[in-house]
């Protein structure tokens, strides 16, 4: 298991939204935890800094790049990248220092997995470049896939079937609990065990995260497969919980 660190950018700023407030309407839902002119190039600096690869920067709508391809510059090879990714500009991302790409909207949209574009894309980065969120929301006993920023949710049942289908094309899955993002709540344990037991690659789970023993529970109840980030609840976010105690407990797990 690893601690993943994170960048969200909207607006070109740093903020902590509470994802399931996204909407491609301005009706006011827009919930900000956090906001910060600190730079996305600082961050990565930090990251960089306490060795801790595979993070993500996320572009929440237009009004980012800027700020997320300096970040890329500032930790090449050590951050992930999302929002907006589409096969027209995946390769661009990755020359301008993104490990890998994140994607999202331009496979899954109005409540459907478009396999073709998914299949362009191995074609253009290669499998080994690509991220595939695969963020979902519970219903009833079953989670499905979360589409067109979190307000449509999908037929799409986040199952072994999917995860080992969808495994082929991809290095790993970023998958972020929908019901608990940005609430620093706690994590959404049965989620965690389905990805540790199902995923036959990396996953990274997002949701909940408030403290250390939230991160320990992620570790067993994800035997150890599981990898995480936290956003709103790290005190460099204007949480509670220490970054420095989190990168510690991290460098622990070896």
């Amino acid at each position: 298991m690893r601690f993943r660190p994170c960048i969200d950018l909207h607006e070109g700023k740093v903020k902590q939204i509470v994802g399931s407030s996204l909407s491609d309407t301005a009706d006011g839902r827009l919930q900000t935890n956090f906001e910060t002119d600190r730079s996305a190039a600082d961050y990565a600096r930090l990251y960089r800094n306490d060795r801790l690869p595979g993070g993500h920067v996320i572009m929440l709508g237009p009004g980012n790049e800027t700020a997320a391809r300096e970040a890329l510059a500032a930790f090449p090879g050590g951050l992930q990248i999302g929002g907006g990714i589409t096969v027209e500009n995946a390769s661009g991302y990755l020359q301008a220092g993104a490990s890998h790409v994140i994607v999202t909207s331009f496979v899954f949209s109005d409540g459907v997995l478009h396999r073709e574009r998914l299949r362009k894309l191995v074609e253009t980065v290669g499998s080994k470049r690509l991220v595939l969120d695969l963020s979902c929301k519970r219903v009833g006993s079953t989670y499905r896939i979360a589409t067109d920023r979190w307000q449509k949710i999908s037929e799409l049942e986040l199952d072994a079937v999917l995860l080992g289908s969808l495994a082929e094309s991809c290095d790993e899955f970023l998958v972020h609990a929908a019901d608990v993002e940005g609430k620093q709540g706690g994590i959404d344990r049965e989620l965690v065990e389905l990805l540790g037991k199902e995923s036959p690659i990396s996953a990274t789970y997002a949701g909940g995260i408030r403290s250390l023993d939230d991160l320990q529970e992620v570790y067993e109840a994800g035997c150890g497969r599981v990898d995480a980030t936290v956003g709103s609840a790290l005190d460099i976010f204007g949480g509670g919980l220490e970054y420095d105690a989190v990168v510690k407990w991290h460098r622990k797990l070896g």
